[in-house]
């Protein structure tokens, strides 16, 4: 129930919000690894009712986001799908090797959007890095031009671009072979939810963390550049 650098992201999909973003990760992340490795014994829920109740957390808070920002995302709108996905998987009682591709595919197809998207006039990287959430847009493309340097920041950005689905494609390969050494037991079983539980607790620090970096890393360096050819501050490009 892959996250993606997001990325990209089990059981959980909703993008990072604005709001505490430890409340999130106790939401979908902790809460639901509990449910699946404490609660999924025949003694107390079962596998099955153990399993939709971990699903529910990280959906339930991405139609809360929807509802509150009145909007859903394509990220967070992707995030919930491998969920149900993931659900479906454990509910149908379909082989376990299934889960690990969906968890590589999701940030496989979304690196290759992103990779698509670099012969375009619009990469991504517009939307999900440089930003007016994350940059002042507009006073960074006022300097540029003044400064003629807009082409160069341009082809910056194409090759942020390429980095940028660099991060996704690392996601990717990581879920998939971080499911295949945890996840093991037939699907629908207390041992599955188990697995599934400690997948969701390891993604975290083994997959989502480094991701996360990545992207930071990625943003600095962009800024970098904009400094060199602007001749703002970071201070001054930076919104916050």
């Amino acid at each position: 129930m892959s996250t993606t650098p997001d990325a990209t992201p089990r059981p959980s999909g909703p993008t990072p919000t604005n709001g505490n973003p430890l409340v999130e990760i106790v939401i979908t992340i902790l809460l639901p690894a509990l449910v699946l490795m404490q609660l999924s014994g025949e003694a107390r829920l079962g596998p099955t009712w153990a399993l939709v109740l971990a699903l529910a957390f990280p959906v339930g808070w991405g139609l809360r986001e929807a509802i509150t920002r009145r909007k859903l995302s394509w990220m967070a709108l992707l995030g919930v799908v491998s969920t149900l996905l993931t659900g479906g998987i454990g509910l149908l009682k379909v082989d376990p090797f299934w889960l690990a591709v969906k968890e590589a595919t999701v940030p496989t197809l979304i690196g290759l959007v992103i990779l698509g998207s670099n012969w375009t006039p619009w990469p991504l990287i517009r939307i999900l890095v440089f930003n007016p959430t994350l940059f002042d847009v507009d006073k960074v493309n006022a300097a540029l031009k003044a400064r003629g340097t807009t082409v160069p920041f341009e082809l910056r950005l194409r090759t942020g671009t390429l980095w940028l689905a660099g991060t996704f494609f690392f996601s990717a390969v990581a879920n998939y072979f971080l499911t295949r050494w945890i996840v093991n037991s037939p699907a629908g079983t207390e041992a599955f939810n188990e697995e599934l539980g400690k997948l969701t607790l390891m993604s975290y620090p083994i997959i989502a963390l480094p991701s996360m970096v990545m992207m930071m890393g990625l943003m600095f360096w962009l800024a970098r550049g904009a400094k060199a050819l602007t001749g703002l501050e970071l201070g001054d490009m930076m919104r916050g």
